[in-house]
C-alpha cells in the first residue's frame, strides 16, 4: 500500500469516528427525549406507532472479591 493510500484511510478512518462521535451525540439526545416524555407520563411501557416503548431502570449490587481478599486476607 502507498504512502497516498495510508493517508486516504488515515483520512477516512478520522471522518468515521467523527460520524460515530456524532452519532452517539444525537441517540443521547433521543434517548433523552423519549426518557423524558415517559417520565412526564408516569409510565415504563408505551406504544407509539409501530413501536413499542420500554424504558426500565434497575439497581444491580455485584460482588467485590478484590476488596474482599483484601479485607480478609
Amino acid at each position: 500500500m502507498s504512502t497516498k493510500d495510508m493517508e486516504s484511510k488515515a483520512k477516512e478512518l478520522q471522518e468515521l469516528r467523527r460520524m460515530k462521535e456524532e452519532l452517539d451525540a444525537e441517540i443521547a439526545t433521543l434517548e433523552d427525549t423519549i426518557k423524558a416524555e415517559m417520565t412526564a407520563r408516569d409510565t415504563e411501557d408505551m406504544t407509539a406507532g409501530a413501536y413499542r416503548i420500554k424504558w426500565t431502570s434497575f439497581q444491580a449490587s455485584r460482588f467485590d472479591s478484590t476488596r474482599f481478599k483484601k479485607d480478609h486476607a
